[in-house]
């Protein structure tokens, strides 16, 4: 969102806001897919806990519970950026495991450090690779010969929006998120303007893409991520992970034919577009 914000001269705090509600969508929709998937396979449940544990069982999960609050309030609070909060919500991860929960020893530290530094190192391999074929896209003037394209048709404002989520889920599943952003984008902005489209709207709609692009193949980077953590086949994750797609380019086709499950909250803050 920042991101975007910056190529499209569009208020972060108000694209911050205009991405709750679809977020609380994604999670329904992927809530939905988890229900069913359990139920289908029969997984294990755990006993119910007595009401009268509830108390206790806070109080010792309370410092985990702080993370995301630590996390999410320091990106929406400016203080942080999203890297900065990563790296501090790392090391009140290792503190508080280490001196409330004590259950990290210094062979474990060693190993999660390993573990860390070939997971990073995969991982640039693969935006690495994502900034090559960037460079390809941009040598060969990809993005001016879409825009001739685009300019060739007369499209509503419902048809643009219609291709431009099919155009962003095929690059998601090829490029990595930003270059869509900072390359992609630029080109679609200004035809979004002129059918008057809200730029927030457009903008929430690009990145619901591009989060559905990070669990597609063949280039999903966090199917190779969680591939690396869980150590299972990713034709199996790919497998597994496509109820979840579906259900989320259900959840985009609400949010792109809907603007005001984006627009209204923003809005109620003060938002004129």
């Amino acid at each position: 969102m920042v991101l975007y914000a910056l190529i499209s001269d569009t208020s972060v705090g108000y694209l911050f806001i205009g991405g709750v509600i679809p977020g609380l969508l994604m999670a329904l929709a992927q809530m939905v897919i988890n229900t069913i998937q359990a139920h289908r396979h029969d997984y294990p449940v755990e006993a119910p806990i007595p009401l009268r544990e509830w108390p206790m069982i806070t109080w010792i999960a309370m410092p985990a519970l702080l993370m995301p609050v630590i996390l999410l309030g320091g990106i929406y609070s400016g203080v942080m950026t999203p890297t900065e909060a990563a790296a501090v919500a790392a090391a009140y991860a290792f503190l508080v495991g280490a001196i409330w929960y004590r259950n990290i020893t210094v062979a474990d530290t060693y190993a999660a450090v390993l573990n860390s530094s070939r997971a990073t190192a995969s991982i640039g391999m693969l935006i690495a690779g994502a900034l090559v074929f960037n460079y390809v896209v941009t040598i060969e003037q990809i993005p001016l010969t879409v825009k001739g394209l685009l300019a060739g048709y007369d499209f509503t404002a419902w048809a643009f929006l219609f291709w431009v989520n099919i155009i962003l889920l095929v690059l998601g599943c090829l490029l990595e998120g930003s270059t869509i952003i900072l390359v992609v984008l630029p080109i679609f902005i200004p035809t979004a303007k002129a059918l008057g489209i809200d730029l927030v709207h457009f903008g929430i709609v690009a990145v619901f893409n591009i989060m559905i692009g990070l669990v597609t193949p063949p280039y999903g980077l966090l199917l190779f991520i969680i591939s690396a953590i869980s150590g299972a086949p990713l034709r199996h994750i790919i497998r597994d992970t496509m109820p979840f797609v579906i259900a989320m380019i259900v959840a985009l086709a609400i949010i792109t034919f809907v603007p005001d499950t984006v627009l209204w909250l923003p809005r109620m803050m003060g938002y004129k577009g």
